[in-house]
């Protein structure tokens, strides 16, 4: 029988790869999400299990000893020898994930947020689909819909992402041009066709008359809301894919009074499908960025 081969622990190895390279135990705990005592705490016991000292202790920073020197490169050699096992024999990513969405979900909800996703998964393949018309879905049971409605949305699995709120607001450029601010309901009206075309019901919640505007009728939220970013009507912007344009200051409300409702964005999937691994991920990770 072949004699077994004692080996360190693998997160002793890593905590002194990372350490040899920024001869820093602070910096390597952060690269690691370990504390400062954890990483000498790896050391030291690595130390122990080798017998022999690693680093030399310095008041800012630590050296490599001769034989930490000498030990470095096969740690590396072995790292990324594994590493690029793993690439041959399990591809490139994490999984291949498809999504469809609508445009303006895609451009004001989830685009700002993929930097965060690819830190969550660097080596996912994401197909983003952008759909215009509820017929574009087609039924696919691959992959992920992001939906706009109430919900339940017929043989799919939902959860939800947003609540819509409804609320008016204009390009700063377009109200200083206004002797008065509160003459803004006669600015023309920039509308959504179809669901989100809200302006006489947000008028009655207001309490206010409809005024006999202009207005300017589009296909995607995305659209209307640069249109009226550029000054060119008041839009009665969508919570939460207006905030950010809100709290930059692009555009400013032109009042407190919001139009709520059932409506919001889900995720979904066919209804009894099992999800992989890596979709469960991407599920979780869409799913706590809608809590944030």
């Amino acid at each position: 029988m072949a004699e077994s081969i004692r080996l360190p622990p693998l997160p002793w190895l890593r905590t002194f790869e990372a350490c040899a390279r920024h001869l820093n135990f602070t910096s390597a705990g952060a690269e690691l999400g370990l504390t400062q005592a954890a990483v000498s705490q790896h050391v030291r016991s690595l130390e122990a299990e080798l017998g022999a000292l690693l680093f030399i202790r310095l008041r800012r920073g630590v050296e490599l000893t001769p034989e930490g020197g000498a030990y470095l490169p096969h740690v590396q050699s072995v790292f990324r020898s594994l590493a690029r096992s793993t690439t041959e024999l399990f591809g490139q990513g994490a999984g291949r994930v498809v999504l469809r969405s609508p445009v303006s979900f895609s451009l004001l909800w989830l685009a700002p947020r993929l930097s965060r996703l690819r830190q969550a998964m660097p080596r996912l393949r994401l197909e983003l689909s952008t759909i215009h018309v509820p017929a574009d879905y087609a039924g696919d049971p691959e992959g992920f819909d992001i939906r706009f409605g109430i919900g339940p949305f017929e043989g799919r699995e939902s959860h939800r992402l947003t609540w819509e709120r409804l609320v008016p607001a204009a390009a700063p450029v377009l109200l200083s041009s206004l002797a008065d601010p509160g003459d803004w309901p006669h600015l023309p009206l920039l509308s959504v066709a179809g669901a989100r075309e809200m302006w006489p019901d947000w008028f009655a919640r207001a309490a206010l008359p409809l005024p006999p505007s202009a207005s300017y009728v589009f296909d995607s939220f995305a659209v209307a809301l640069k249109a009226a970013r550029n000054g060119a009507g008041a839009i009665l912007a969508s919570r939460p894919l207006a905030d950010s344009a809100l709290q930059e200051g692009g555009l400013l409300r032109l009042s407190d009074v919001e139009l709520t409702g059932e409506r919001g964005h889900f995720i979904t999937h066919a209804a009894g499908r099992s999800l992989a691994a890596h979709e469960q991920v991407v599920l979780d990770w869409i799913l706590g960025e809608a809590t944030r």
